[in-house]
């Protein structure tokens, strides 16, 4: 069964709302669970994925202030967090013990994802390139970004192997990439179509079927692309006072789920169910 998306489909049917109005850097599931990374904070929420009622925090000391991403592992039951700033990964065990790790990357990591292998995909803008990381912090790959592919924020693995990658520039570009680096398809500046140009699209997330959905952050709105970059349309998603800045982007395929996290406006966490399954 394949996950697709359907403007049509997607209903609002929570919202997580902010507490003290802090700004929503990422957002990530795992089983039962919706983790919540807000700016500057020291700590990671977590909302029961059925109620939506806070649980608990999970109180990480060593993350500074420039931690922009958050990803979950079902397999390794851990959630990773990126730290620009000090350019390291941290890697919080979920089962039992709470007990944390973390290992140097790269220059400036933003965006994580995890892989077809369960490895860490550390997006690393300052060095723009992509590492892919083993759950003990050892380096299995490193990819250098060809094509004039520059500030990259996060990159997520297709089922073909290949990369799609968010270039965090103003007039943005969204790459599907090889394992050496090279651009097979774009989507972004030179586009004509009535959809017009992104503008600093930041998180990612892949469908089933390698639909690709885009938080194209400056124009407050979401994306979804085919892997071929051949076809592109905004998500409809019905929200009374709209979406601002939405950094954080999670799909929840067990659920047929889309959380989006606010970076601006009112600093929620939107959650919208009826991304379809098809045969």
């Amino acid at each position: 069964m394949l996950l697709a998306v359907k403007s049509s489909a997607l209903t609002l049917t929570h919202v997580i709302p902010s507490h003290g109005k802090v700004n929503v850097g990422a957002v990530t599931s795992l089983d039962d669970d919706v983790f919540v990374l807000r700016h500057n904070s020291h700590q990671i929420e977590v909302y029961d994925a059925e109620t939506f009622t806070l649980q608990r925090h999970l109180a990480v000391s060593e993350i500074g202030p420039r931690t922009n991403s958050i990803t979950a592992c079902a397999r390794n039951k851990c959630v990773y967090l990126s730290e620009e700033r000090s350019s390291c990964v941290h890697r919080v065990e979920l089962s039992g013990r709470k007990t944390v790790k973390n290992w140097s990357v790269a220059r400036g990591p933003t965006g994580l994802s995890v892989n077809n292998a369960h490895n860490l995909v550390v997006t690393c803008s300052g060095a723009n390139k992509l590492q892919e990381y083993t759950n003990q912090g050892t380096l299995v790959r490193e990819i250098s970004l060809q094509g004039g592919l520059t500030s990259p924020w996060h990159a997520v693995q297709l089922s073909t192997g290949d990369y799609v990658v968010s270039q965090n520039t103003s007039s943005g570009v969204v790459s599907v990439v090889g394992v050496g680096g090279e651009v097979k398809y774009s989507y972004g500046q030179s586009q004509t179509s009535e959809i017009g140009k992104m503008k600093s699209p930041r998180s990612l997330a892949v469908t089933s079927n390698d639909d690709i959905l885009v938080a194209d952050d400056r124009n407050d709105r979401i994306l979804s692309l085919n892997r071929s970059m051949s076809r592109v349309h905004a998500l409809t998603l019905s929200v009374d006072d709209g979406i601002q800045h939405q950094r954080g982007l999670c799909l929840d395929k067990s659920r047929g789920r889309l959380y989006v996290g606010e970076w601006l406006g009112e600093h929620r966490v939107l959650v919208f169910d009826g991304v379809t399954t098809t045969p």
